[in-house]
């Protein structure tokens, strides 16, 4: 764990807008928390269950962490404020909100950190053509530069920009003087670039993103281990059957004095 650093504020984030490239990653584990931490990244993105556990900002004190819900889970605005509200006060320093800019003006007023999301936005890919890049066309890229702009204007700190083309996602980056853009396939000219961490470990058994990049082979190493157990197992069941297990060593004896006391009390009372 990093002792040294100290846990980035709005502000700071802000404040490095343009000087240097963040480092964001998506986590679900404890584990993975304390990795990331140890390693020293930026910024993470973890469902509420996570970042509200009570052992997380214990091995994660330093890590700007983001959660939320998509505007299909919030609710109403007022509903999306008691919520962020809570998440605040048990760990969370930002709140991601996939809502309508309406919702993002609201709780930017009540000085909630908020963050959006533009390109391909998964809760809302209907209306996009489902999985695929946005902002290839100059009248897309135009769109997600006006997103970009309201939300900044609605008050969001920050928005993930997802597989949108990297010289759309540039542009529109160093025109937003108080929108951080956090990278999610869409290039290096923003502020933060952003993976699954479960990409990068070589866990996802599935359809691998193409701007994902795989640094372990996790799922491997999972099939290894799981092989192992079933060894162990088979290993234990034939110990068992052939009288291997237990040995002297696992078991407990009775002083021969007791026994025979015991063994005795049982003959005189016929059982």
């Amino acid at each position: 764990m990093s002792a040294e650093r100290t846990r980035p504020t709005v502000h700071d984030l802000l404040s490095w807008k343009g000087q240097r490239q963040l480092t964001m990653l998506r986590i679900f584990t404890l584990d993975e928390a304390a990795a990331a931490e140890e390693a020293g990244i930026d910024i993470v993105s973890a469902p509420p269950e996570l970042v509200t556990h009570p052992e997380y900002r214990k091995i994660a004190p330093s890590l700007f962490s983001m959660t939320g819900k998509t505007h299909l889970e919030a609710g109403t605005a007022e509903d999306y404020l008691r919520y962020a509200g809570e998440m605040l006060e048990r760990g969370a320093d930002a709140l991601y909100c996939s809502g309508s800019f309406e919702t993002v003006a609201y709780l930017a007023r009540e000085h909630i950190p908020v963050v959006g999301h533009v390109g391909l936005v998964p809760a809302r890919a209907t209306w996009t053509g489902g999985y695929r890049a946005v902002g290839k066309t100059a009248a897309e890229a135009w769109r997600i530069f006006e997103e970009c702009r309201r939300y900044e204007e609605a008050g969001a700190i920050a928005v993930e920009i997802e597989v949108v083309p990297a010289e759309v996602a540039s542009e529109i980056s160093k025109r937003m003087d108080r929108l951080l853009l956090w990278s999610m396939g869409s290039g290096s000219g923003c502020d933060a670039q952003y993976l699954f961490a479960e990409d990068i470990l070589g866990e996802n058994r599935g359809h691998m993103p193409r701007h994902s990049k795989v640094y372990r082979n996790f799922a491997a190493e999972y099939d290894r281990l799981q092989r192992e157990r079933v060894a162990a197992f088979s290993e234990f069941i034939d110990d068992v059957r052939k009288g291997g297990f237990p040995e002297q060593r696992h078991i407990v004896r009775m002083p021969g004095n007791e026994l025979d006391q015991f063994r005795g009390r049982l003959d005189a009372e016929g059982k």
